[in-house]
């Protein structure tokens, strides 16, 4: 039974190297999407819907087999009073699988297909993957509650509207923690943990980003050593053609159970990251260098 599961997924990955379409289309398409369309919408505290299985099953499985160790020197390190984490935006370097999946979620049909499911139009992939792509956390690994920056670093009319996160934790348990956090605020202030998702494999979260899109997974996983949570980020923008975005970066959220310690943290770490984002921006240079020193003094702890 295992061989035969064997040569299914890597006939699967070698079907998927041939260019065939990874997404099932007939599954989630135009007799699926009215009720998907009024469940995003309808899902509080932002607009949002979760999704399982949402590629063909051999497809996810080989996508969890080629994801790349935490050890190899193509990560970005994300490591700061807010986040503890690995990146990997870099197309080029993703097997094969995780590639071709890639391109899919960011062809012009598949992008059409979120534009409906979410109600906004016109969106665009972003090729570049700025600040997506491959994500990683291992034992300890934590995100902080956040809203994500609203505009693309690189292109100043780019905005950000859309987020897709796709799971690839085959046999994820849920005492390791990890499970995203939509969180609800009222009167400016973090309120409570509104909806909550497990990173299951094939299982996918897409969300509308706004000032409404607070989510994280705030609590330092608990996994051991050799799993770490997975997943591959991809994000949708619109073209603001008659002005430039007024933008902001990420912007960091302590819960009400943070102590005031924390909280003071997360707000000052938050004015850095702000600081940081703007001078990237204004200069254009990538997170390689930052991730370098990051690295460099998480080796040094």
């Amino acid at each position: 039974m295992v061989d035969q599961l064997q040569c299914k997924v890597m006939s699967t990955a070698l079907a998927v190297q041939a260019s065939v379409r990874p997404f099932p289309y007939g599954r989630w398409g135009s007799s699926a999407l009215p009720a998907l369309v009024r469940q995003y919408r309808e899902n509080k505290p932002c607009p949002h819907i979760l999704l399982k299985d949402f590629l063909e099953p051999e497809i996810a499985l080989e996508m969890a087999r080629q994801f790349p160790r935490p050890t190899s020197d193509a990560w970005t390190q994300y490591k700061h009073a807010n986040e503890n984490k690995l990146g990997m935006p870099k197309r080029e370097l993703f097997p094969a699988t995780l590639g071709a999946v890639t391109d899919e979620l960011n062809s012009p049909e598949f992008v059409a297909w979120v534009s409906e499911l979410t109600g906004i139009p016109n969106l665009m992939a972003d090729p570049m993957l700025e600040g997506g792509g491959l994500h990683q956390s291992g034992p300890g690994g934590y995100l902080n509650v956040h809203t994500d920056f609203s505009m693309h670093h690189f292109h100043t009319h780019w905005h950000r509207r859309v987020n897709l996160i796709l799971y690839l934790n085959p046999g994820w348990q849920e005492e390791w923690g990890g499970a995203i956090e939509l969180w609800e605020r009222k009167e400016g202030k973090m309120a409570r943990c509104a909806a909550k998702y497990a990173p299951l494999l094939n299982h996918v979260l897409i969300f509308t980003t706004d000032e409404r899109s607070l989510h994280g997974f705030p609590d330092p996983l608990t996994c051991p050593e050799g799993q770490s949570r997975k997943s591959l980020a991809l994000y949708y923008y619109t073209i603001e053609q008659d002005k430039r975005v007024t933008g902001h970066s990420t912007d960091y959220f302590a819960r009400p159970q943070d102590g005031w310690g924390k909280s003071a943290m997360i707000w000052l770490d938050k004015k850095a990251v702000d600081l940081y984002s703007r001078a990237k921006a204004r200069f254009g240079f990538s997170d390689e260098f930052a991730s370098k020193v990051l690295g460099f003094l998480s080796r040094r702890k």
